[in-house]
């Protein structure tokens, strides 16, 4: 079931797709989409999640899960994703990507679009991926990235995965610009390092974009910023205590 703002009851249960914006987290929207609709109904308690965290530093396609359709948050997780993003070669970061400056830069004269179409070829398949230090992988009850920003070093278990397709669309040294489909459990920005590392200079993910999650589209996402600017508190004098975006 999807709906728009014409429809939303939390009691009937609800899909929304959403385009995560850029350093929003995807609790975020959850809990801004959470306020808004408890102003417009005026309904307390109502389940809501989503169902694939993107990084702060990526945007794109969200599927939130309201009332009843919560439930299916397990099996929209299953599905493959496709992601468009850039590459720049010739540095690395801490992260994988622009949450830290680039460091250890390295020529990258020598690449050509042939020997990179070369080198994707190899990540096709199923794999075992080490998550990035900084992410929200699970190590004895802690998030990675709370050791890694303690400057402490934990054994992160690699992760089967798999690419189903890994597409140049544009070549533009150092940029290159990819669109990939694959499995769930696969972080881009681990792939991106790996991808540096088999072209021997380097390389950290300049941006990231989730365009599809099984049969749902980006295109049919809703802008999150004009959506919460629709909601109308049921209470005036809330209105004061909105989320600021």
């Amino acid at each position: 079931m999807f709906v728009t703002l014409q429809n939303i009851d939390p009691d009937k249960g609800m899909i929304l797709l959403i385009n995560k914006p850029l350093r929003w987290t995807s609790f975020d929207v959850i809990n801004k989409l959470k306020y808004e609709i408890r102003n417009l109904t005026s309904q307390k308690k109502f389940k809501i999640g989503h169902a694939g965290t993107l990084d702060p530093l990526a945007e794109g396609l969200l599927i939130v899960c309201i009332g009843k359709y919560t439930k299916k948050i397990p099996e929209f997780q299953n599905f493959n994703k496709k992601y468009k993003g850039t590459i720049i070669l010739g540095a690395t970061t801490k992260s994988y990507d622009l949450e830290y400056e680039p460091e250890n830069f390295c020529s990258y004269n020598t690449i050509n679009v042939e020997y990179v179409k070369n080198v994707f070829r190899e990540f096709i398949g199923n794999t075992l991926q080490t998550p990035p230090v900084f992410s929200a992988v699970k190590i004895k009850g802690k998030s990675a990235f709370e050791y890694a920003r303690r400057g402490e070093v934990v054994e992160i278990k690699p992760k089967e995965i798999s690419i189903y397709s890994l597409e140049i669309l544009r070549f533009a040294l150092p940029e290159i610009d990819f669109e990939i489909c694959c499995s769930k459990g696969t972080y881009i920005r681990s792939l991106v390092r790996d991808i540096g590392e088999k072209l021997g200079c380097g390389a950290y993910l300049k941006s990231l974009q989730r365009t599809a999650i099984g049969d749902f589209k980006l295109k049919d996402a809703l802008d999150i910023t004009p959506l919460l600017s629709e909601f109308k508190p049921v209470n005036p004098e809330r209105k004061k205590k909105r989320f600021e975006l």
